[in-house]
């Protein structure tokens, strides 16, 4: 099963400073191409073709060089925050008519290479308003935020973490629509709310996956995903299909 795929593409690069330049952070190079290419090819080729972009600050220039998707047999569509920032929540929130009843959520800045089919088929057959993705992280590639044991999230923080904490927010949701009915329109917060309040509700499922994953967030890990999408384009791996 397909569901539409919102990318958060609306923050400001600021960690990447000059790095990014004029641009949005998710039309940044990366290994001869814009990042979001990256991300558009990845989700095709796990067969998720409807892509809604949220976009805000340089929102045009993502709509200028990413089209209606057509170059890479996606159809992209666009959501924008406004002339106000609404947050990675508020920017979900106001783009509802556009996503539908369910949607996945994916990170502008995030390359994760795992299985999204049986992301969401996992997510259907949970039927709570929303499910999290998790990585056993041990704190390697950034700072553990989720307790999870025995297929349930029993904890999650961005601050305030704890040693039971080992797996960390991979940075791929799934949502029922109706998990942002209770937050007023045009308002801005983060999604980190919207999945505190659906665990403290018994409404957040969990699914972890082995693959670890790529950012462009930081210059550490632009340099890093760069080097690792480069070598995936190199001739030797041409046949590889990450993604499936």
């Amino acid at each position: 099963m397909t569901l539409p795929v919102a990318i958060l593409a609306g923050g400001l690069a600021t960690r990447l400073g000059p790095l990014a330049g004029e641009i949005p952070k998710c039309l940044v190079d990366v290994a001869g191409r814009p990042f979001a290419v990256h991300q558009i090819q990845l989700l095709q080729r796990a067969g998720f073709t409807d892509v809604v972009f949220l976009v805000g600050h340089l929102g045009a220039e993502v709509r200028r060089v990413l089209g209606d998707g057509s170059a890479w047999g996606v159809r992209i569509r666009y959501a924008d925050d406004g002339p106000v920032g609404l947050g990675t929540g508020g920017a979900i929130r106001r783009a509802l008519d556009t996503l539908g009843d369910r949607f996945l959520v994916l990170y502008g800045d995030s390359y994760l290479e795992c299985d999204y089919s049986a992301v969401a088929a996992h997510f259907v057959k949970a039927g709570t308003l929303g499910q999290m993705t998790v990585y056993r992280n041990e704190g390697r590639w950034d700072s553990s935020n989720v307790c999870f044991e025995g297929g349930r999230i029993l904890a999650y923080a961005k601050e305030n973490r704890t040693a039971r904490m080992r797996h960390i927010d991979y940075g791929l949701g799934i949502f029922q629509a109706r998990a942002f009915d209770k937050y007023p329109p045009g308002g801005p917060f983060d999604l980190v709310l919207v999945y505190q309040d659906l665990l403290s509700e018994g409404q957040l499922a969990g699914y972890e996956v082995t693959e670890r994953f790529y950012e462009i967030g930081s210059p550490a890990g632009l340099e890093e995903t760069r080097c690792h999408l480069a070598m995936l384009a190199a001739p030797e791996n041409a046949g590889t299909s990450p993604g499936r």
